[in-house]
């Protein structure tokens, strides 16, 4: 049976049969996925919504100088905690870039971390382990073993770059919904202030109507919201906003807001401003990748629709020809 195993993954055609039926089965998963989604900003919201009441008793406890603690989200898995807690990762692997990064990936939490200090010491050793296997029992390419021993250590740095790329891609991904639904975002907030709500109702407002285009901002919305109700400090929410989203055009509104609670300026003035920054920044970066679109499409171009064109063209000219002879 090993040796069968062995043989199908040294066969080359078996493994581009396995990589075409994976490709396949990513192909009907990624269209079959919108059909399966569920209500996620509900879920989502629901989630931020029992923060409030997390934050509440937080704050109460902080007050009443209490030494217990009071988690944001559940416990982590008791095996993780045990292997962070036992190899002391959070000393050599935890960073504060690391937990900013988990906050702005949308992680937050006590589980977040562990979850992530853990990945980070088994998907190294898993990927060298697994090069290794490969390397030297099942296909060896032909090189010597210092080579194949250099080809597992750079399974064990691609095991180890693994987690950070895959919450640089979070990031990514989030703040490219936020982005797309801040300047709206912003005027929905100029009309909620202008109209005479507090600053709190206005953010839950809008977290409520802007859930439709980006569940990630109207999650930190709705978090917003409940920072500003129960921390002792306003300023302290309007610059978790800040890092959590990440974003040049949440900071601007951050700025504004706490230069409004401080010195009392006008604060519709300065929505306005940055709305309209925020709507001519979207439409430059669509004027950007407009401008880029025609040297992309020249080598598709060259390689796919110049053939066939061709083809088109000189065939009906071939086929009087071969009638004249």
């Amino acid at each position: 049976m090993i040796t069968l195993i062995a043989d199908k993954l040294a066969d080359s055609q078996f493994l581009l049969a396995l990589l075409a039926a994976v490709a396949a089965a990513a192909t009907v998963l990624t269209l079959a996925m919108p059909l399966l989604e569920g209500d996620t900003l509900g879920k989502r919201m629901k989630n931020v919504a029992t923060e409030r009441d997390k934050i509440r008793a937080r704050e109460r406890e902080r007050l009443n100088r209490q030494n217990d603690r009071v988690s944001l989200r559940q416990e982590p898995k008791e095996f993780m905690k045990r292997i962070v807690e036992r190899f002391k990762l959070g000393d050599w692997l935890g960073t504060e870039t690391a937990k900013k990064q988990l906050v702005m990936a949308g992680y937050r939490g006590q589980q977040a971390e562990i979850g992530f200090l853990f990945f980070r010491l088994v998907v190294p050793i898993g990927l060298f382990l697994f090069t290794l296997l490969y390397v030297f029992f099942i296909k060896t390419f032909g090189q010597p073993p210092i080579v194949r021993v250099g080809m597992a250590i750079g399974g064990a740095y691609l095991g180890i770059k693994a987690p950070e790329i895959f919450l640089s891609n979070q990031i990514s991904k989030r703040q490219a919904s936020m982005r797309q639904a801040f300047p709206d975002a912003l005027d929905l907030l100029l009309i909620c202030v202008e109209s005479g709500m507090s600053i709190e109702h206005a953010f839950r407002k809008v977290s409520t109507e802007i859930g439709g285009q980006s569940v990630p901002l109207a999650e930190e919305f709705a978090l917003c919201t409940a920072e500003l109700s129960y921390l002792s400090e306003r300023r302290q929410a309007y610059e978790n906003l800040a890092q959590r989203t990440g974003l040049e055009g949440v900071k601007s509104v951050s700025t504004a807001l706490i230069q409004a609670e401080r010195y009392g300026t006008p604060l519709g003035t300065a929505l306005r401003t940055l709305a309209q920054e925020s709507r001519d920044q979207r439409m430059m970066e669509a004027e950007k990748k407009a401008a880029a679109l025609p040297p992309k499409l020249t080598v598709p171009m060259i390689l796919f629709f110049l053939p066939v064109l061709f083809v088109v063209i000189m065939t009906p000219a071939l086929i009087q020809v071969m009638k004249l002879k």
